[in-house]
């Protein structure tokens, strides 16, 4: 089957706004260099979100278990609990790639600012809710867009249609 093939909905990927977060990161935890991968974590003491239909805050406890890879790239493995504005409690995991040239992620690691457009950071979420006002979370795939900052990531995430 060719690409001209394909019916229209298959043949690009079409996303709404859901919110955008901001992440506030303590220090890193470095646990070193493993047998498997060199592996950190960010402990995550809270942040915000905002978007159209919902916002709110991120709760304290949240953390992202990163793997810094033989091939420089950053892969994150994040758990958080997102409290809206009217009180439900949304769960929200993703995974997530960083990825650009070391001079780049040089100046990330010491917290300098850095043009998001020099390096990759993208990022998988999904939800989890028992909310009945945002049910329709549990059926949504996402897709983030990130940017270092010295203080966390800030991410404007995406609902795929």
């Amino acid at each position: 089957m060719q690409l001209g093939d394909l019916p229209e909905t298959l043949k690009s990927l079409r996303g709404r706004p859901l919110f955008v977060m901001r992440l506030d990161v303590k220090p890193l935890q470095i646990i070193g260099a493993t047998p498997a991968a060199f592996r950190r974590i960010g402990v995550v003491p809270g942040g915000v979100f905002e978007g159209e239909r919902l916002s709110g805050v991120v709760l304290d406890g949240a953390s992202d278990w990163q793997t810094v890879r033989n091939d420089g790239a950053t892969m994150l493995n994040v758990r958080l609990v997102l409290k809206t504005n009217d009180d439900a409690l949304i769960a929200m995991t993703y995974g997530g790639v960083r990825y650009g040239p070391p001079d780049v992620i040089s100046k990330l690691e010491r917290g300098e600012a850095v043009d998001p457009a020099s390096y990759y950071f993208r990022t998988n979420p999904l939800f989890e809710t028992a909310a009945a006002k945002y049910d329709w979370l549990n059926r949504v795939v996402a897709v983030g867009i990130g940017q270092r900052r010295a203080d966390g990531p800030i991410y404007s995430i995406f609902e795929v249609l």
